[in-house]
């Protein structure tokens, strides 16, 4: 099986080949590396008509079931046929029923994770589930100076006050692929807490 993973950052590859050898080994990744795609969309209110046709593009010639990787770009990249990285464990944190916050480090995430997480209880058997949304912007700058304990230091501290300040959640999802280095710093924090990376990469190998 081959599987072609769209990311926007090339501190990815290790993630999901490391995923990989772990769970399935006989899969063959394919990694495309598009930074510019985040660029693009965080620089645009909406997606342009020519950055839909540029994923539309990339996904039409890669090999086999394609995974995007990136939470900005995943709506775009469904509506051509990819699987969205986030959508998995948005629909798993919907089926818990209980207050989740959201959290994210990227702005541009907020609208499209929010939006799927909230049609994804509104479907689920919980509808009247809380969603309390947690931006943590000041911990980007970190992952694009490729500081990757400070970014999940960040990420753990803000969710941990967030918590402290929210004593009834009990769901916390990492909208971003790249959160999930914080999930050593989120143990025993009284709350499940759930990175859609691997609940993102089994469901594309079972497409």
């Amino acid at each position: 099986m081959t599987l072609t993973l769209l990311h926007t950052a090339r501190a990815h590859i290790a993630r999901f080949d490391a995923l990989r050898d772990r769970i399935a080994p006989d899969v063959k990744l394919t990694h495309v590396v598009r930074p510019d795609l985040l660029d693009r969309i965080r620089a645009e209110k909406k997606p342009s008509p020519d950055l839909k046709a540029d994923i539309a593009a990339l996904i039409d010639a890669a090999k086999g079931t394609v995974l995007c990787t990136c939470s900005s770009i995943g709506p775009v990249a469904e509506r051509s046929g990819a699987i969205r990285i986030d959508r998995p464990m948005m629909e798993a944190a919907a089926d818990r029923g209980r207050p989740i916050c959201l959290a994210y480090t990227v702005r541009s995430t907020a609208l499209v994770s929010g939006d799927l997480l909230a049609v994804s209880v509104a479907r689920s058997a919980n509808p009247g589930c809380v969603i309390r949304p947690l931006l943590i912007e000041d911990a980007w700058d970190a992952f694009e100076g490729g500081n990757q304990i400070a970014y999940a230091q960040l990420i753990a501290s803000a969710i941990r006050a967030h918590l402290a300040a929210h004593r009834d959640t009990r769901t916390v999802v990492l909208a971003q692929a790249s959160m999930d280095v914080a999930l050593p710093f989120l143990t025993g924090v009284g709350a499940e807490v759930l990175a859609p990376a691997e609940l993102a990469f089994r469901s594309a190998i079972r497409a």
